[in-house]
């Protein structure tokens, strides 16, 4: 009988393209790693496909070229994965290490999600919907990690920093991701999943 592909190397996934972010840092010592925090994001806003993403999350993003990009100038952020459009997966940061996608943060009374999050990007806006490819990408990343990780529960964005952050948004079918994962309601506290 053939082996299993091997589908995580030193917190890499292999089936993403590595796209190493100098944006991270360690985890506090025995922090275990059991949120999954659902992003959306488009640059420029509502555009997609381009490199703007990943030159964000690698300090090379010319904000210069878009006036749209001009709040962006200095910014230093990053998240684990980036989910396009065409369902391509691109990592930036190891899992064992602290992404810098959630910001100021709070889930289920402790603060500071990066410290024990993996923060997904998914290419796309807050009141569009998503492709299927992403959502397929997006299933089989979920259930690699939950192999890797305690995963306790998925939110997003908005549930964490609500006020501050809106997405995913309301274009993001919880329902449809639940059913794809085949995962309890109970992993997804913070959206009505029924």
């Amino acid at each position: 009988m053939a082996e299993a592909p091997v589908a995580w190397r030193e917190g890499w996934w292999t089936s993403a393209r590595a796209s190493p972010s100098p944006n991270q840092g360690p985890r506090p010592d025995g922090m275990a790693i059991d949120l999954v925090v659902l992003h959306a994001i488009s640059l420029p806003p509502g555009e997609y496909g381009g490199p703007e993403v990943e030159d964000l999350f690698l300090n090379r993003l010319d904000t210069r070229t878009d006036a749209r990009l001009a709040d962006l100038a200095g910014l230093q952020v990053s998240a684990h994965f980036f989910i396009r459009r065409d369902g391509s997966c691109l990592q930036f940061v190891p899992v064992d290490r602290r992404a810098w996608h959630a910001g100021v943060s709070s889930f289920q009374g402790r603060s500071g999600c990066n410290d024990f999050s993996v923060g997904i990007e998914l290419e796309g806006c807050d009141a569009d919907g998503f492709e299927p490819a992403q959502m397929r990408t997006l299933t089989a990343l979920l259930r690699a990690l939950r192999r890797l990780c305690p995963l306790r529960a998925v939110t997003g964005h908005e549930h964490i920093a609500p006020g501050r952050k809106t997405d995913p948004g309301p274009g993001f079918d919880w329902r449809a991701l639940r059913r794809r994962v085949r995962w309890s309601p109970r992993r997804f506290p913070d959206v009505n999943t029924e």
